[in-house]
């Protein structure tokens, strides 16, 4: 099974500035205390024990809400806990953010699940941090779910660095020809598929990706991959299931469930 990166410049134990963050996820911790993962842009994902979070007159209650741009307070890791919790000592909603319909919550869901198996803890990623927020943004503005999600897949496997370069094939190196056509594996990178072959995706396709990505705007990306969505689908998902490893997504097997349902 694949494993995470390692944190390439681990943070302080005791970060004591605001930081802006987003909720990804929250389990119960005791009678009137929670446990959230967040999601932050300086410090990456961390772990916050919340403190009196589900009593009636907690404000932590109304605040501590997925997909809700938040900004929190840190205090020291609990001396009975491992280092890596720290206690939360406020968080306030920054707001501007619209919330997400219900039929959008799965795929919010499944960009958190994202993250939380495959970002290493208190490792920051503020462009990926940056595209998450734009892409929730996008889905609340109406933009297609698919051109949405394959964009954010595409950013998250580049920030993690387990994208090939899009704009030559991998083993040779060679710039893509525009009308020839090339597949993503995840052991061979981008390859070139012979004879009138009608699997994978134009060069000219693979090569805009790559012009987004170095452009860096999350919109530019979304506008390469809104063409090729569909069959973005594949090639991306096996890409990420092989650094996932065997286990299955949870929101991917709620979504099948829903499917098989309809």
């Amino acid at each position: 099974m694949a494993t995470t990166r390692a944190p390439a410049n681990r943070v302080s134990a005791r970060p004591s500035a605001p930081l802006q963050a987003f909720v990804l996820h929250s389990y119960d911790w005791s009678e009137t205390s929670l446990i959230v993962e967040l999601f932050t842009r300086g410090q990456g994902r961390i772990v916050v024990a919340a403190k009196g979070a589900k009593r009636p007159t907690s404000q932590l209650r109304s605040v501590l809400l997925p997909f809700q741009p938040v900004q929190v307070l840190l205090g020291k890791a609990p001396a009975d806990e491992q280092a890596e919790i720290f206690n939360l000592r406020g968080a306030e909603w920054l707001g501007g953010s619209p919330l997400l319909a219900p039929a959008l919550l799965l795929p919010g869901f499944y960009m958190n699940e994202l993250l939380l198996k495959l970002l290493a803890r208190q490792d920051p990623h503020p462009q990926l941090f940056d595209a998450y927020a734009d892409t929730l943004a996008a889905l609340a503005d109406g933009v297609a779910e698919g051109t949405a999600l394959r964009a954010f897949e595409v950013a998250l496997l580049q920030e993690l660095g387990w994208l090939p370069d899009l704009a030559q094939e991998t083993q040779t190196a060679q710039p893509l020809q525009q009308d020839g056509r090339y597949q993503l594996l995840a052991e061979g990178g981008l390859q070139a598929l012979a004879g009138p072959a009608r699997e994978g995706l134009p060069g000219a396709a693979w090569t805009r990706i790559a012009a987004a990505l170095l452009h860096g705007a999350p919109a530019a990306l979304r506008a390469a991959c809104a063409p090729v969505a569909a069959g973005l689908r594949v090639p991306l998902r096996g890409l990420l299931h092989y650094h996932l490893g065997h286990a299955p997504l949870r929101t991917r097997q709620v979504w099948q469930g829903m499917q098989k349902l309809a």
